[in-house]
């Protein structure tokens, strides 16, 4: 059974930092692609940064670029999201996604809230 979980979200002021985990169970982590996607309340979900299986980064949303970095440690089957200079436009679930082969995985998500 396949299981992303991710975890690090909650409530930041404006300019401030959070690093969200994604930890995957049931897949060859080292051979998927591992994304992270956001959808703020009303909005449909946007892709926000890719990392592919073998660690090269190809993808981040414009508005995020320079603020966020995704990361991946192969070794603890977990991706990363750093998030630095947040602002409330941030404000969004964030899940997590996996691609191995024909094959996706949505984890639960979790809330990011940016507000003073």
């Amino acid at each position: 059974q396949v299981q992303l979980v991710e975890s690090g979200g909650g409530l930041v002021e404006p300019g401030g930092s959070l690093r969200l985990s994604c930890a995957a169970s049931g897949i060859v982590f080292s051979s998927a692609a591992m994304s992270w996607y956001r959808q703020a309340p009303g909005k449909e979900r946007v892709l926000v940064a890719t990392m592919s299986s073998a660690g090269g980064v190809t993808y981040y949303l414009d508005s995020v670029k320079g603020r966020f970095t995704i990361s991946r440690d192969n070794a603890k089957n977990t991706v990363y999201l750093q998030m630095n200079s947040l602002k409330s436009e941030d404000t969004a679930v964030y899940y997590c996604f996996g691609r191995q082969a024909w094959s996706s995985y949505w984890g639960q998500g979790t809330l990011v809230t940016v507000s003073s």
